[in-house]
């Protein structure tokens, strides 16, 4: 158990979350594969684990989550949760209970520590601002480089104040309590943004108004009404009442449509294969990449979703296919930012030229994603151009991708992943420099690889 706001470090449950696996490669080579096959479950989704933790610190009486992805981003975000004054408790794999804080958040006694996880920082940054504490938050050497101001400026006008390093960035100190709410015109659709605004506006005194340009992943806005809170959405825009109560709820998470592209990739681009993937949230936020591979050519079947709602899952087959190249425009990537670097592999196998809009946002990722996609392409002989918010990858066609280069991945796990399934269709193997940070969101990758088939070892 986690319990209180101040934990001793040395215990066992806290050395458990702090070091969930034994030993970890430090680089990894994917080689040319024969065909993939079988089936896997996808990985439980980030981003609603993260939420699961912090409306369930927030929230009156118990909340019991099932599957909770158990990466190091949300380990962090289980032990700030713990650390402002939640009780924390892992019960089994995946299966977490979190009773929320007596009398609401609270200052802690300890630096909260968000690792490489932006979306569990930004997002307890809103939560933990509307209640009256004080608290320093930072991260590892990428967090620390990741902008924070635009979680900072609209909490700043709904009443908190910070201290941050140059730049608005971590480690900074907050201030919260006595907020009032806003109508907020986010520069971007970012669901981070939105959702540390709506957090923070829980407890703001009267109404909180979130308007984006385009919608952004809309998972806070379903587990608040899980919680008890629906928000009002019309018009483009999402409100929240201050005072409205959360009360513990029941969370079963889906799989992670982001970790499921790189299964799908994975066999579309390899040889004969034919794999499936159990489990994955079927919401239309999270699934424009599947939308846009099938537009390319690919052969994607989903089957029946399980449940009600739009996170429900469902399974999905995924295999082998000839791929054509397309044009990606803006209005698209909301929906897929995360899985642009595996999309941009995905080109690098086709026929044609794919052209991919709207990427400004990569450059704030873990690294400069896009500087990082482009590096990967050609340091594997695939030809690609980059502008300021644009990739074109000029496609070499199946099993056309020379291989053989080393990919620096600057600690960005979608990088690294991005670049082994690239090395199993490959006629070379390509290598990586550093696959610790791949446990972040997917620790099973390696595992999963091998299940179907796939050669990724050191």
């Amino acid at each position: 158990m986690i319990a209180g706001r101040c934990q001793n470090p040395k215990s066992p449950r806290m050395e458990e979350m702090q070091h969930p696996s034994p030993t970890r490669e430090t680089a990894l080579r994917a080689r040319p594969s024969a065909p993939l096959s079988g089936t896997v479950r996808a990985p439980a989704d980030k981003s609603v684990s993260h939420r699961s933790l912090i409306l369930g610190a927030m929230a009156a009486g118990l909340t019991e989550v099932e599957g909770l992805l158990e990466g190091e981003d949300v380990l962090a975000t289980a032990r700030c949760a713990a650390s402002l004054g939640a009780d924390v408790e892992r019960t089994g794999p995946g299966a977490w209970r979190v009773t929320g804080a007596p009398g609401g958040l609270a200052s802690p006694q300890t630096v909260l520590d968000f690792g490489n996880s932006g979306t569990g920082v930004r997002l307890m940054l809103g939560a933990a601002a509307g209640y009256a504490l004080e608290a320093r938050f930072d991260g590892d050497a990428s967090l620390r480089s990741r902008p924070m101001e635009r979680i900072a400026a609209p909490l700043r006008q709904m009443g908190a104040a910070f201290e941050t390093a140059p730049g608005g960035r971590l480690p900074l100190t907050l201030r919260g309590g006595g907020l009032k709410g806003i109508a907020y015109d986010s520069p971007v659709a970012s669901a981070q943004i939105k959702s540390a605004v709506l957090l923070a506006g829980l407890n703001a005194e009267g109404e909180t108004t979130v308007r984006e340009p385009a919608p952004s992943r809309d998972h806070t806005e379903q587990m608040l009404a899980l919680f008890g809170a629906p928000p009002r959405i019309a018009g483009g825009a999402v409100s929240v009442t201050g005072g409205a109560k959360l009360t513990g709820a029941r969370v079963t998470v889906p799989g992670d449509p982001s970790s499921a592209a790189f299964l799908a990739a994975a066999a579309v681009l390899t040889s004969g294969s034919r794999v499936v993937i159990g489990n994955v949230m079927t919401n239309p936020l999270r699934t424009e990449f599947f939308a846009v591979l099938a537009r390319m050519g690919a052969t994607l079947e989903w089957g029946a979703a399980s449940g009600p709602g739009a996170d429900a899952p469902a399974d999905l087959a995924a295999a082998a296919s000839g791929l054509t190249g397309v044009r990606v425009e803006d209005a698209s990537i909301p929906a897929m930012i995360d899985e642009v670097p595996i999309l941009a592999v995905c080109a690098a196998y086709a026929t044609g030229v794919t052209r991919i809009e709207g990427l400004a946002e990569l450059r704030v990722k873990e690294s400069d994603r896009l500087l990082a996609v482009a590096d990967l392409l050609r340091a594997n002989g695939v030809d690609c151009e980059t502008g300021e918010d644009w990739l074109e990858v000029e496609g070499r066609g199946p099993g056309g991708v020379p291989g053989g280069g080393l990919v620096e991945t600057r600690h960005d796990h979608r990088i690294a992943m991005s670049a082994l399934v690239l090395g199993l269709a490959a006629q070379k193997p390509v290598a990586i420099d550093d696959a610790s940070m791949i446990a972040t969101s997917y620790p099973d990758f390696t595992a999963h690889m091998a299940a179907l088939g796939a050669d990724v070892s050191a």
